[in-house]
């Protein structure tokens, strides 16, 4: 037992060294980025930016910012444009974590209180809104007609996964292919953008954009595969999040679909009663992953998730060997292999 918790503190340590290199490697401009996120935020009407920062001075990981200033750095951009990219990237991002914490009535995010726990749902959603906005004015000042429609559309699509999502819940004949449609255009598709958009900035030939969207987006892929996995896994201080949230909610992810397909006719019942009818007990939740695990289902949703980060791997084998493409070769398995 001593020697296995060695083993898994050492795993966690090297992943962990995965993420170090990679907010290594961009350090520098993440600062600035930051700086621009802050400025950007600031408002006449405090109640914005106390709303905004609240979620922002949260932290989080910043991967979809670091992935696109890492890829500016691969496709060698030398300019400054791609600070904006990456602030506008992270506004899209924390706009619709404000909107889906509406959604779900989510108590806690990133281990804090959510906003809308704090302020409402009307301040979380305005709030939300404006932060679209920064990110178009953000946009827009990179003067880019490509870098604009790009970014455009990403925003469309990511509410449409969004809208998806939301009409999936408690929905108990939703499908594996369903599923993956939606968590590519709520997630994936932001992945993709954010690896890509700084290619648009330099000369590089289309089959590197190509390649660059196709690695983001099998990231992406793989990032919510575990994510959602993680809701019937994790422990809740490292997840930053309560765990069984999802079951709680009714949400339609990978591990409720395949445990309604394995499931025998009791463990049916059971899926019925608690996710489509949310009729939820003490000591439900505990069962829920009782079962899944039972039938292998966490160990299969990482199986695919491993299909998807070799995919994303192999779109970078037509860059040249470097320090960048070795680190974000490296983060593919800390989105596979993390615990939070």
């Amino acid at each position: 037992m001593v020697l296995l918790y060695k083993y898994d503190l050492q795993n966690n340590l090297n992943n962990q060294k995965k993420l170090d290199d990679l907010q290594q490697l961009v350090n520098s401009d993440l600062k600035n980025v930051n700086i621009i996120i802050k400025d950007k935020i600031k408002n006449k009407i405090n109640h914005i930016p106390k709303v905004a920062g609240h979620l922002v001075k949260a932290g989080g990981k910043r991967i979809r910012p670091m992935l696109c200033l890492a890829c500016a750095q691969l496709c060698d951009y030398k300019g400054v444009k791609h600070l904006n990219l990456a602030a506008s990237i992270e506004f899209i991002h924390t706009a619709t974590l404000l909107h889906d914490d509406v959604i779900d009535e989510s108590k806690k995010r990133r281990g804090l209180r959510t906003a809308n726990n704090i302020w409402g749902n009307k301040s979380s959603v305005l709030v939300g809104d404006f932060l679209l906005s920064k990110s178009f004015e953000l946009m827009t000042e990179v003067k880019n007609i490509e870098v604009l429609q790009i970014l455009s559309e990403t925003s469309s699509i990511i509410i449409e996964g969004e809208m998806s999502q939301m009409l999936s819940n408690r929905n108990i004949t939703t499908t594996e292919d369903d599923y993956l449609d939606i968590i590519k255009s709520k997630t994936a598709q932001l992945f993709a953008t954010a690896s890509k958009i700084c290619s648009y900035l330099t000369k590089v030939p289309s089959q590197y954009k190509n390649a660059l969207n196709s690695f983001g987006m099998n990231l992406g892929m793989a990032f919510q595969l575990i994510d959602d996995l993680l809701d019937y896994k994790a422990i809740e201080k490292d997840l930053g999040k309560k765990v069984g949230d999802d079951f709680k909610e009714g949400k339609i992810t990978l591990p409720i679909i395949l445990a309604l397909r394995r499931s025998d006719y009791i463990e049916k019942k059971f899926w019925k009663k608690t996710v489509q009818d949310g009729q939820i007990n003490p000591g439900d939740f505990e069962k829920a992953c009782s079962i899944l695990k039972k039938r292998e289902i966490l160990y299969d949703i990482q199986k695919r998730a491993k299909h998807y980060s070799a995919i994303a791997k192999d779109a970078l084998g037509i860059f040249q060997h470097s320090k960048e493409k070795k680190i974000l070769l490296n983060i593919i398995d800390f989105i596979v292999d993390r615990n939070f």
